[in-house]
Formats: C-alpha cells, structure tokens, sequence
C-alpha cells in the first residue's frame, strides 16, 4: 500500500485500469479502454480550433460584378458591392464591330447599377484611356456621383465632360497613390503602375472579407519616360499581409517574356529621323501616348525640326498635357498645322491620329487626299506608331496603300520596332502574381482566350485550379474571406449609341440595317379605293441598293404586274386588314424576286387609301 502511494514499481504503474483519466506516460483512453498519444489529442484539438476559426473567419460577403472588360477588348466596369455600399471601377466603352452598322460607340449596359443607386458611393478610376473613361458621360447624365482619378485622368475627363454639358456639375476628386480613398465600408488605394499613358494606377481593394487587388491596365517599365517606376514595392506588401483574390490584366497573356520599354521606340525613331532627313516626317501614334509624344519633341528639338498637331483628339489630348505638366514642349517648336506650308519639308515633323484607319482620322484623310493643310508627295516619310487593333488590320493596310500610291515612304510597325504595348506580357504577370499570392485568381481585361491563357500562367506559379475563376460579364462572383464562388447574374450586355440616340438602336434594327446593307430595298407604292375595289394608281417599283432599274427594266416590269395582280387579288376578296394585304403583296414579290436573282431584299410595301 505504501509503494503504491510513493509510486511503487514501474509495472504496477502500467497495470492501472484503462478507465483511469491518464496514466503516467501521458496517454488518454477511448471508451474501449484504447489509448492514444497526447501529441495526437493535440493535434485533434488543433484541428478543431482550426475548423472553428475557419467558420468564425467567414466575413461580410463581398460581392465582384463585372458588367463590361471580359470576353471583349474595352468596355471595361466592375462593381464592388459590400453591404449596404458600391462603388465602380472604371467606365470604359468599346467600338463597334463589323455587324453594328451605323453604331458609333458601344457602352455598358448600367440597369444593375440604376437600380441599386442608392448604395453607390463614388467610380474610380484606372487611367485616362477612352476603353476605362468614354462611357463616364452616358453614366453621369443617369446617375451623379463623384468621380476619383490622377490629375491627367480627370484633366482628360473634363473635355469630355464639358462636350456632354456636365462639366460643373460632376465632383471630380483628384486620388494620389497610396492615398486611402474611402467609400463606404470599403477603402481603395490606389497604386502606381506603368502604362502607354502617364498616371495611370491599380488598386489595393480593402473590403470586410479581405484585400483585393485590380492592377488595371499595367506593365513592367525599368526605365519609363516620365514619372515612377510601377509599385512592385506595395504590391509586395501586400502579399506579404495577405491578398483575398487578384484581378489582373490579361491583354498579352499570349505573348512570352516581357514587354519593351517605350525608350525602345525613342532608339527606333532616332534611327527613321536620321533615314528621313530631307523629307517632311509624319507620324501617326495613339492621341493618349504622350511619352511617345515627348520622344518625338525631344527629338525634333535636337534635330532642328518643328511640330505640327493633326487629329482633334491628339489636339485636345496635347494641350491638357501641357497644360497639366505631363508633356513639356519648348516655346517656338510648336506650329499650328495650317502654318506647316510656310516652312520647308526638312524642318516639319507632323504628329498625327489615324494609326488604326479610322474613316474621319487625319492620316486617312491625308491618304484620301481630302485633308486641308496637308498633301501627300513623294517626299514624305510616314511613320504608323501603332499596332491594328483586331479587326482594324484591313483599314490601316488600305491607309498604307493609299500612301504608297502616291509615292510616300511608309514605315509601319511589322518593318521597325516603332510601338511596343502598354499591356503585360507573361512575365511580369508572373511577377504580379507572385508579388501578390493572391488566395483566388480573376483574369480580366481581354477576350476568352486571353483570360484562359493567363489562367494558365497562374498555375504555372502555383495558384490552384479550383482558385482561378474565369467569368463572364453579368455573372456576380462573391466572396465572405473564407470562399469564393459565382453566385448569380444580373442584367449586363452592350448599348449601342448611334448619334444622340442611346439605347435605341437594339438587334432587330441591326438585322435590318445588315438586310439593307447586304441586299437593299425595294419599296411598292400603291394607292387604292377600297370601297369600289380599284388600284388608282400604281403599283411602283422603286429600287434601293437592289439593282440599277435601267438595266434591269424585265425584272421590274414583271414584279410590278405581279404586284398588281397580287393587290387586285385581295381587294377582289374584299380583304379588309391593311397588314394581310401588305403581307401578300409582299410575299409575292419575295418570291419572284428570290426565284430570278438568289437575293432576298427588303421590300416594303406602302399602301394608301382614298
């Protein structure tokens, strides 16, 4: 009895009942009397804990809703819902394609927005690109809130502002990087970020559920021409403090390595100046690019030329930069484009929009001869400082055909390295990600294939599949800091802006603008006298954009006196509905018509009754 109370022997020790609370080595029994470690107890507790605060982490749910900029190259919106709060990143619009015949601009559908105005706080801004800010007036004329971006962001959104009549009544805040921008129960902080045009930024998202990060348009330049290098620094930070998801630029994601510095195109242009010496140099580039505008000036400046300026937005574009401090041009170098004869051709350099073809830029007009001030001769040596945008190759190969035709020496950017992208290529994607290491991954910004092509560069630096969400615009991706997942939809698409008209122009009058445009129009006038049952005159034929009547004088004569057989029909049977009579008419001139030619045009019949 007494061993026992001072211990006793080490097999008495071990002979205790398994029902006892814990023997001596530490170990806890099951109901059955089997023990197991108290490391492995440990553990199971800690795995407990760790599924309890797994559950306490979930958070405020935060909600990402693309309504433009996925699956599509412009356009770009997002909004970042939280509660009771909302805010918009970016409002961009896209041009049209081929099939949008007569449209002029295409911008995001706002119907989601508009209906939850009262929880939108404010719309932030990337840069001052016409993809991230030409849709701003359509949206501020519905719904006025205040507007955050850099100076030169906000100095360009101003003349765009001031052409809708809102200019005065729209808040415009200027935002700074890492300066806390706060909206609601979320905060946005802006980040540097190189680009094709100065002040442009990302930002750190700073939700409820966690950090998100939007990089908007960006790239890696070592040596830009104005301002800082790209924040890799906080970008950093972040990462290390934890990164919810990363919503990234997907634009180059097809190209390896990394995207040239802008300096690069400077050595080009040093080199084409010197080739062009003896000749008036024109040089067409995107009206936003003003480092590129700076390299051109800086060289002029060395080379004893002076500038002109084409194109009204690279006008606009220009004197905001100047008047902002974003391009610096000294007294005397710059001419009006009017005063360009006075000067000899060796002494002019003409800066110039048209570097994608557009119909009504001032390069093309120069190539169709119709420009005022400016006639193309065979002692011109043209530069295009610009890549096609998809589906504008064909413009810009008919500009460059135009100019060679008329004996100009035309450089473009397949011949010189005359452009390099503002977009990410695959590594510093890489860089970004792994800057980040974001929890979830949202590829944005491009069409499926680039977004796909990214997804694929994020798991090559370890994101998870299942963490990588591609989406679709109108799709609500939510998260609560623990999951992420696509929840729902709300209403997204495009509208299509034609004149003044918003939103009016839908895809039936598409269909029929393509109808017109692919077959043309015949139109049936007839007047008639229902009540006697007799034709009073007509039925005419007149054809639109079909074929030319006087060479097809047959093909009318007998679609007119089928016309007039098919109308005589219906009144003969006393046909009283305007719309069964028109359809008739209409149906037998379609059939003739298509029987004789294999074309199938619109044909309106017009009827009037006395």
């Amino acid at each position: 009895m007494l061993s026992q109370l001072v211990g006793g022997s080490p097999r008495r020790d071990r002979s205790l009942s398994p029902l006892s609370a814990k023997d001596r080595n530490g170990q806890n029994p099951d109901r059955r009397g089997r023990t197991y470690s108290g490391d492995a107890h440990r553990n199971q507790q800690g795995r407990s804990r760790a599924e309890s605060a797994k559950k306490e982490q979930r958070k405020t749910p935060v909600k990402i809703i693309p309504l433009g900029g996925l699956n599509e190259i412009g356009k770009n919106f997002t909004v970042i819902e939280c509660s009771n709060d909302m805010f918009i990143i970016d409002c961009g619009l896209a041009f049209p394609d081929s099939e949008m015949l007569g449209v002029d601009i295409v911008i995001p559908d706002f119907t989601y927005v508009e209906q939850n105005k009262e929880k939108l706080r404010g719309i932030v801004i990337t840069h001052g690109h016409e993809d991230h800010i030409g849709a701003l007036p359509y949206f501020l004329k519905k719904i006025n809130v205040p507007v955050y971006g850099t100076r030169l962001t906000l100095g360009l959104l101003e003349g765009k502002l001031k052409e809708h009549g809102l200019l005065g009544s729209v808040k415009l805040i200027p935002a700074e990087p890492r300066k806390t921008i706060r909206l609601g129960c979320m905060a946005v902080e802006p980040i540097r970020v190189n680009h094709s045009i100065p002040d442009a930024v990302g930002f750190a998202i700073h939700t409820p559920a966690g950090v998100l990060v939007h990089t908007g348009d960006f790239k890696v330049d070592y040596t830009p021409i104005e301002g800082s290098v790209i924040d890799l620094a906080r970008f950093a930070e972040l990462g290390s403090r934890g990164v919810l998801a990363l919503m990234s630029d997907s634009t180059n994601s097809e190209r390896a390595g990394y995207t040239m510095s802008e300096r690069k195109v400077g050595e080009s242009f040093e080199k084409l100046f010197a080739q062009a010496e003896g000749k008036r140099l024109i040089i067409a580039t995107f009206a936003s690019n003003i480092h590129r505008v700076q390299q051109i000036v800086n060289i002029c400046e060395r080379t004893g030329r002076k500038v002109a300026v084409s194109g009204r937005s690279m006008v606009n574009v220009i004197s905001k930069s100047v008047e902002l401090g974003y391009l610096k041009i000294p007294d005397g170098l710059l001419v009006d484009i009017e005063m360009v004869g006075r000067y000899p051709s060796e002494e002019i350099c003409i800066v110039t929009t048209g570097s994608q073809g557009e119909a009504m830029s001032a390069l093309t007009r120069m190539a169709r001869g119709e420009h005022r001030n400016v006639s193309i001769s065979p002692n011109d040596f043209i530069i295009i400082s610009a890549n096609p945008i998809p589906g504008n190759e064909k413009f810009v190969t008919k500009v460059v055909n135009s100019l060679l035709a008329q004996g100009a020496n035309v450089v473009y950017e397949s011949m010189y390295e005359v452009h390099v992208s503002g977009h990410a290529c695959q590594e510093e994607q890489k860089l970004i990600l792994s800057l980040t290491k974001p929890k979830y991954f949202i590829p944005v910004h491009g069409e499926y294939k680039h977004l796909m092509k990214h997804a694929k560069t994020a798991m090559s630096v370890g994101i998870p599949k299942e963490n990588i969400i591609i989406t679709s615009i109108g799709n609500v991706i939510e998260t609560d800091g623990c999951d992420m997942r696509i929840t729902g939809t709300v209403p997204a698409g495009n509208v299509l802006v034609d004149g003044l008209g918003v939103g009016d122009v839908g895809s039936i009058v598409l269909r029929d603008r393509k109808k017109l445009a692919e077959d043309g129009l015949i139109i049936c006038f007839a007047t008639v006298d229902r009540r006697a049952g007799e034709i009073l005159s007509g039925p005419d034929i007149v054809s639109r954009g079909f074929v030319y009547v006087r060479e097809s004088e047959e093909l009318m004569d007998t679609a007119r006196r089928l016309a007039t057989d098919a109308l005589q029909e219906c009144l003969d049977r006393d046909m009283h509905e305007w719309n069964a009579i028109k359809n008739h008419v209409k149906d037998v001139l379609s059939d003739y018509i298509y029987q004789t030619t294999q074309r199938s045009p619109m044909i309106l019949p017009v009827m009037m009754e006395i």
